[in-house]
């Protein structure tokens, strides 16, 4: 690892407080400290990873390729030289001087503390098994894992994860995102059985399973085989399991060599008092490698609570941390979950059970005495924050228990209630981010402090900034607390840069930019690579302004047009190659026939814009399968790539007694003028033949509907999850006319849009009379756009499989992508 050291420490005469763990409870307690007294302390900070501060439980969105490592960073390089912060990361602390009141780094750092916080969280647990040290065995705790697991992924392969706790079954879904072959083994017969009842144990297992994972349970390892490298995973039945990777997440320990070795007293965690103090006045100690009064926490709302005590500890004001009462809410594989307290039953214990098959939710509160002791919610988890205020505040619920089961609106309400007023009734101590421990109190005191905006929460208190998945309860105690003052936060492109994508996209053509580089450069990019977001987005952007000059950056696409071919969740790709307007031939067919035998493809599927989906290519015959289907004439349907996808026909006035025009040739003329064009999003043409619509072309971002007397265009139109009609853009008479004006429409949408941004949300934002102006108003506007856009075409028509095929060995040992693309899956 590389030793990066970060703004040396300054001499002054003020106390030195030297932190071993620059993690999210070692960072976190000097945020608290800092909050209380910021002029208190020097502060050195020794991290054993060469990265900054991070926030650890937010890996599992880097591995499924839903964040980017800047995107979890918790503090910066600008936090720690703000504050004066001494950083070492990369060289861990290997010992302490308790008698010297020093520690010492493994590069040989020594450094003298007047007092000493040990957060050293804690160590994964691997499995003693044969072949446990086998290459290919790894845990999951920290980026490097990560970024072994990418690399395994990108190869494709099988996987195998031990353990179907929470750690796991996340790897595994993140796995099973990037391609991999996943089967999860847990030894008991529930899965996350200290978080999950029985019931919902087996729900999460049914969910898991249909998106196609292979659980196994009561799965006890034997071995792991292998020849230098991980081959197979061996069970104790005799069940052998093949394996490319093996991912051990079988449970934690907290890391405590260190302070055993200084000989502070170490139970199951280094133990410390209600202040987080060792048994060495001088030392303190945080976060998962503490044990207080017999319990060790492997969770970070505990973390919080202690990171608190320690900085009032640390400041000289009255506090002390009396234990936590834990809950996990969390999302597995896109499933909510929700569990807190004691579910285990007993004496005394009444269950309120509540099952709705139809929609996946289970619900079981746990009462005793009149008081919930636990709560397990599975698919509808709105009211666990409820549910655990009243655990913890211990409150009689004898008066709402016919409706408790129904949750806080219907219980407090009879019915269902405004969403504003449960928040509203939530106590100040509710926690609403459990990611960073931020309270509703908490909330409310940065909003009257001037954070009026869910951007100024975020980066204030960090409430909604980690997974996102407390947004609208932030928003609500925003609009709660300020009313119509609630400030709409700004749309920069990332969190890289404050501008906007409109911002950049002008500022490109007004300062004659050449490439991201000098785009990142001349606009002050926070981080020099930039990010999974606004990358792709630049390359755009300039690919579009300069059109045969920009060299098109392959590193900064999606990983399915990096590919020229579509991922699919088995890690095998499809392939569509295009068939103009959809008609085929007996060559093209035999070709595509050939294809699926020669590879063994297992489905051929029509697809619904007319052309043939050939499933389940392997990655490396890939440049074959391109250059097999290339000699028959055909060129990719671009089935992958934010670009014209394709052009759907209806038989038109050749074949169809109703055709008024022939939309079939008219189809394919429009196909040959605009394939191959890069787009903000995917786009997608139809023409048909009369106003029966039979090729649905009014759901289509452009769509001719052929009438006897010429063409009417429309556009606009999104076929998906919202659907959307298209708008009339006007009629024409001439085929030449409504060519014209598909090129132009396309070109205003390829100037004017932001990346990401389909047709349909991009009208409905500008609106549909803006588009008519630039294109009716001016025949010369109209044909200027047109002109640019067959300009443009001249450098995009080149078959990329083509070319993929000649550099395909090239491709096949290309590095990896400096970023992870944001749902490369989709």
């Amino acid at each position: 690892m590389d030793v990066q050291r970060i703004l040396p420490a300054k001499d002054d005469h003020r106390e030195h407080l030297v932190v071993i763990g620059n993690g999210m409870a070692g960072c976190r307690a000097v945020e608290e400290i800092l909050a209380r007294d910021p002029a208190r302390y020097r502060v050195t900070i020794f991290g054993a990873e060469p990265r900054v501060n991070y926030n650890r439980i937010m890996l599992s969105p880097v591995l499924a390729g839903e964040k980017a490592f800047d995107d979890i960073v918790i503090n910066g390089a600008d936090w720690y030289a703000e504050h004066g912060i001494d950083l070492i990361a990369g060289d861990p602390v290997v010992g302490i001087d308790r008698a010297g009141k020093t520690v010492t780094s493994r590069a040989g750092v020594t450094t003298a503390y007047d007092k000493l916080l040990i957060a050293t969280g804690s160590d994964p647990f691997i499995i003693p098994v044969p072949g446990h040290q086998l290459p290919g065995v790894i845990a999951f705790r920290d980026m490097d894992d990560v970024g072994t697991m990418l690399t395994a992924a990108a190869k494709g392969g099988s996987a195998v994860v031990i353990g179907g706790g929470l750690l796991g079954l996340e790897a595994a879904h993140g796995l099973s995102l990037r391609g991999m072959k996943v089967t999860v083994l847990h030894l008991m017969p529930t899965l996350m059985e200290r978080q999950l009842d029985e019931a919902a144990g087996w729900l999460l297992k049914q969910a898991l399973e249909a998106r196609g994972q292979v659980i196994l349970t009561g799965a006890d390892t034997a071995e792991i085989m292998g020849d230098g490298k991980v081959e197979a995973v061996r069970l104790k039945d005799g069940t052998e399991i093949a394996a490319d990777l093996v991912v051990m997440a079988v449970g934690i320990r907290p890391s405590t060599a260190l302070a055993r070795a200084a000989g502070l007293e170490v139970g199951r965690g280094i133990k410390v008092d209600d202040h987080m103090v060792t048994s060495d006045p001088d030392v303190l100690a945080v976060g998962e490698c503490v044990e207080h009064d017999g319990n060790v926490y492997g969770l970070v709302a505990p973390l919080w609570d202690m990171c608190r005590s320690l900085a009032d500890r640390m400041t000289d004001q009255p506090s002390g941390y009396r234990g936590s009462v834990t809950s996990t809410k969390l999302k597995v594989s896109g499933i909510d979950v929700f569990s807190a307290g004691d579910f285990s039953g007993g004496d005394g214990c009444e269950d309120i059970v509540m099952r709705d098959a139809a929609r996946g939710v289970y619900k079981r509160v746990v009462v005793k005495d009149d008081r919930i002791i636990g709560a397990v919610l599975y698919g509808d988890t709105a009211d666990g924050n409820w549910y655990f205020d009243l655990l913890k505040k211990q409150e009689s619920v004898a008066e709402v228990r016919d409706l408790l089961i129904f949750g806080q609106a219907f219980a407090q309400g009879g019915g269902a209630a405004d969403p504003k007023a449960t928040v509203a009734a939530l106590s100040d101590d509710a926690e609403i981010c459990g990611c960073n421990g931020v309270t509703k109190g908490q909330l409310v005191s940065c909003i009257a402090r001037g954070a009026h905006s869910l951007d100024a929460m975020r980066s204030t208190c960090k409430a909604s900034a980690s997974c996102g998945s407390c947004t609208g309860l932030v928003e609500t105690v925003l609009a709660l607390t300020l009313g119509d003052e609630v400030q709409a936060s700004a749309r920069t492109m990332c969190n890289c840069t404050s501008f906007g994508h409109d911002d950049v996209r002008r500022e490109i053509v007004a300062q004659e930019m050449r490439s991201i580089p000098e785009v990142m450069q001349k606009l002050h990019w926070s981080t020099p690579d930039g990010c999974s977001s606004c990358r792709p987005a630049l390359n755009y952007y300039l690919l579009c302004a300069l059109p045969g000059e920009y060299q098109d950056d392959q590193q900064s696409r999606f990983v399915n047009e990096r590919m020229h071919a579509n991922i699919q969740k088995d890690g095998t790709y499809s392939v569509v190659p295009r068939m103009w307007g959809g008609l085929t031939n007996p060559r093209e067919l035999r070709a595509i026939a050939d294809v699926v035998e020669k590879y063994n493809a297992p489905m051929v599927k029509v697809t619904g814009g007319q052309r043939l989906d050939i499933f389940g290519i392997r990655k490396e015959d890939l440049p074959a399968v391109w250059a097999d289907l290339g000699a028959a004439g055909m060129v990719s349907g671009h089935a992958y790539g934010k670009s014209l996808r394709t052009v759907k026909t209806c038989v038109g006035s050749e074949w169809c007694r109703f055709g008024t025009q022939d939309s079939t040739g008219l189809g394919v003329k429009i196909e040959r003028a605009t394939w191959g064009s890069w787009m903000p999003h995917k786009f997608k043409i139809a023409v048909s033949g009369c106003p029966r619509n039979c090729a649905e072309a009014t759901i289509k971002d452009f769509g001719v509907v052929c009438v006897d007397s010429g063409y009417e265009l429309h556009v606009g139109g999104n076929g998906g999850i919202h659907v959307r009609a298209t708008d009339l853009l006007c009629k024409v008479a001439t085929e030449a006319e409504a060519i014209e004006h598909c090129a132009a429409f396309i070109q205003l949408y390829r100037e004017e849009a932001r990346y990401l941004e389909r047709t349909a949300p991009w009208i409905e934002r500008v609106g549909v009379g803006y588009v008519r102006s630039r294109l009716l108003d001016d025949a010369q506007v109209r044909a200027d756009l047109a002109a640019r856009f067959f300009h443009s075409q001249r450098f995009s028509q080149d078959d990329p499989w083509a070319a993929r095929a000649k550099g395909a060995e090239r491709e096949h040992h290309a590095p990896m992508a400096r970023f992870t693309p944001v749902g490369e899956m989709a």
